[in-house]
């Protein structure tokens, strides 16, 4: 399903998750994620930055400059409080949705 918006939907979910806790870096999030997925997520720089920005404009993140643990100067981003609610209900949703599917792929017929 290249190109479908499934994978920017739940890249979108993934990125709050990843800064739930406290603030990271661009670097800092892929970084997390693909450690996470054991590589089966690592969104290239494109995809990251992309993601950042749109749920930026959605006011569900905030980025402030900072200094990374190298010394450079670096965006992190943090969940609103609009983020925090948000992914509250996407993961409900997600949860739901992976059930649903998982029923229809795991079913043997008869």
């Amino acid at each position: 399903m290249a190109g479908s918006n499934l994978f920017t939907g739940t890249l979108d979910l993934l990125m709050l998750q990843a800064i739930k806790n406290g603030p990271k870096h661009g670097y800092g999030i892929g970084k997390w994620l693909a450690e996470r997925t054991e590589g089966e997520v690592d969104p290239d720089e494109g995809a990251l930055y992309s993601s950042l920005h749109r749920l930026e404009r959605k006011r569900q993140i905030e980025g402030d400059w900072g200094e990374t643990e190298n010394g450079r100067r670096a965006r992190f981003y943090s969940l609103t409080s609009k983020g925090r609610k948000t992914l509250g209900k996407e993961v409900t949703r997600w949860e739901r949705h992976a059930r649903a599917v998982f029923a229809v792929l795991r079913h043997e017929e008869q």
